[in-house]
């Protein structure tokens, strides 16, 4: 299955329903339930692993001071908690072979 360079829950849903001769109904349940679970324990301050392809990890990045480039003009940006990623290392060898 060809799919775009940013990869949709559509397709997703579209390629389970193809692999493993779903209903679409049932692998859009099965898409949006992964996803429900991955935000609830990214909320919760859990750590997410997906074996064989990465880790969620939560930082709090402390208030620090930003500054316009068109106007030069300095502002707070407040503290904040992001989600970053980190690739495991198979799929970071995965993606190294292919250059």
């Amino acid at each position: 299955m060809v799919m775009s360079p940013t990869l949709t829950k559509i397709e997703l849903v579209n390629h389970l329903s193809l692999l493993f001769d779903i209903k679409l109904k049932d692998a859009t349940e099965i898409v949006n339930n992964l996803f429900e679970e991955m935000i609830e324990a990214l909320a919760a301050g859990d750590e997410l692993s997906l074996s064989s392809f990465g880790n969620f990890i939560l930082r709090d990045k402390k208030e620090r001071i930003g500054r316009n480039p068109k106007t030069n003009k300095e502002f707070p940006i407040v503290a904040r908690r992001v989600v970053s990623f980190h690739t495991s290392a198979k799929l970071r060898n995965l993606l190294r072979d292919e250059e």
